[in-house]
């Protein structure tokens, strides 16, 4: 397996595997694929990197900026992390988002956080940190990784391209 940044030629196959990764989801609004077209057009996907097996995108990981109150800088989220239904459970996704907080730890961030299953990504360091919120969402699903110092305190916010539907 190959993990790479996206490239142009990549767009359709990305918004593929994200739909179809989302397809039985249980906790979305199938808005992934929007929320990732939007951030591309914004110029906010800081990090987008695919998996590609034998030639074909199997996985994509998006990496934005958030912002959190206070002031505080240097802070992005992770997700949407998308996997090919057939792809899942074999470590195609664990690849990609270890390769995408190493390039944000290459780029000085401070930090990173997740919403997302707390079993899944706690294997990369995330925890949730009581101080640190995302409002509307239990606290155990809202995750974060410290790279510089203690994580802040504060509330979060997503990019607006979070605010997708179509």
């Amino acid at each position: 397996m190959e993990i790479r940044s996206e490239t142009p030629a990549d767009i359709a196959a990305i918004e593929a595997v994200t739909v179809a990764a989302f397809q039985h989801a249980a906790h979305t609004q199938h808005t992934e694929q929007f929320i990732v077209a939007a951030l591309r057009r914004a110029g906010a996907l800081m990090v987008s990197l695919v998996a590609e097996e034998e030639g074909e995108v199997v996985g994509h990981v998006a990496v934005s900026p958030v912002t959190v109150s206070g002031g505080v800088v240097g802070w992005y989220g992770l997700g949407p992390v998308s996997v090919a239904p057939a792809y899942q459970g074999r470590g195609v996704g664990r690849a990609p988002v270890e390769r995408a907080l190493a390039e944000l730890r290459a780029l000085g961030a401070a930090g990173c956080v997740v919403l997302g299953e707390p079993g899944y990504y706690a294997r990369f360091g995330f925890v949730a940190e009581p101080a640190l919120v995302l409002a509307g969402v239990p606290a155990e699903y809202f995750q974060a990784l410290a790279f510089i110092g203690p994580p802040p305190s504060g509330t979060v916010a997503y990019q607006p391209a979070f605010a997708a539907t179509a």
